[in-house]
């Protein structure tokens, strides 16, 4: 740890123990007592080196440390931290060294912990997996061990509050002009689109940028795992699973979400990912005449992406063959959009595939 990094650890340490101590003096604002103790004790360093060590003891002390200057910076996509001396980042589809690393795996707890406790979420040795949304819409991941074998795994994928349009992907190569054109009919047609991709390939990007072309007096649902989209219309219904507590009880799927969506006269109903068996009930809502639907899975081609739709709804469990998912599956969806990342980190849609029913 470099000199300012071990006296900011130091002077944040003595401010804890000094509250604990004598609590009822707490009511001192946390930026004054840090100024106050770095007046104290680091009198030798510049003025401008002290308030460097301020601005790091408060980043620490109220804030989320090392992650701090990271989720402020706007061209950071990803930040992914593998452990405390492990953090790298996503800048234009390119993952590198963060050049932050925490002091030690307590500092990168404390951290996690200041993450997850104002979201009403918390980790330990029982439950040591979770999900998360930050006030900002970017979503975190967290696992800790023994889960994670090297120490605590944080992911956390920004989403910032102006989403592209098509016509910035058009600008920056994800779609052609004629593709952008084609796409704008079919949603305007109401016609049903699965956008299919792997990780990282902007599949939720392409989603949001496409609800664009819904009508504005059009009634929307979006159901998703951790709110991701931001529309621009102003009919819109928001629903956000929930996992279960820490005591097993009050989960809320993306299945009984969209059951739900369907008793809410929808006019679109937008789902961020189908990963599971509510599948079959995206299906069975697309052959009952609620069409014009956009949803996302991941594949790595628009074949796969109607097989593994198919292989989702049979998670469902309720007897029915699959050549009578399959028919439900054709009749259903109309296209299929595949969105990859090629090799230099840009997404581009590689493909607009009809389903032939």
């Amino acid at each position: 740890m470099d000199p300012l990094g071990r006296l900011a650890a130091e002077i944040r340490s003595g401010l804890i123990e000094s509250r604990r101590a004598s609590p009822e003096g707490t009511e001192e604002g946390i930026g004054e007592a840090i100024r106050r103790e770095v007046e104290k004790r680091a009198i030798m360093l510049s003025p401008e080196a002290r308030e460097e060590l301020v601005g790091r003891i408060l980043r620490e002390a109220s804030g989320l440390g090392p992650l701090e200057e990271l989720l402020e910076d706007g061209s950071v996509e990803e930040v992914m931290v593998n452990g405390p001396d492990l953090v790298y980042v996503e800048r234009a589809g390119r993952i590198e060294p963060a050049g932050v690393t925490f002091e030690d795996e307590e500092q990168l707890r404390n951290t996690i912990e200041r993450i997850l406790a104002p979201l009403g979420r918390r980790v330990d040795e029982l439950s040591p997996m979770a999900d998360a949304r930050l006030p900002d819409g970017s979503r975190v991941n967290v696992v800790i061990p023994p889960l994670a074998v090297d120490g605590p795994a944080v992911s956390i994928r920004r989403f910032p509050g102006d989403r592209p349009t098509v016509a910035d992907l058009v600008d920056w190569g994800t779609l052609t002009a004629s593709q952008a054109e084609r796409l704008g009919r079919e949603v305007a047609d109401r016609r049903s689109i699965l956008i299919s991709g792997g990780t990282g390939s902007g599949k939720t990007t392409l989603l949001n940028a496409l609800s664009g072309f819904i009508e504005a007096d059009e009634r929307i649902v979006t159901i998703e795992d951790a709110a991701e989209l931001s529309l621009a219309q102003p009919h819109v219904v928001r629903l956000e699973s929930r996992p279960p507590s820490i005591e097993g009880r009050g989960e809320v799927t993306i299945r009984d979400l969209l059951r739900n969506a369907l008793r809410m006269r929808p006019d679109r109903i937008l789902i961020g990912e189908v990963r599971g068996p509510e599948a079959l009930d995206l299906l069975t809502a697309l052959n009952t005449g609620h069409d014009g639907a956009l949803s996302t899975v991941h594949a790595s081609s628009a074949t796969d992406a109607l097989a593994r739709i198919e292989v989702l709804a049979l998670m469902a469990d309720v007897g029915l063959p699959l050549n009578v998912i399959g028919a439900q599956l054709r009749r259903g969806i109309d296209l299929v959009v595949h969105i990859s990342r090629i090799a230099d980190g840009k997404r581009k849609v590689t493909g607009i595939e009809e389903v032939n029913p």
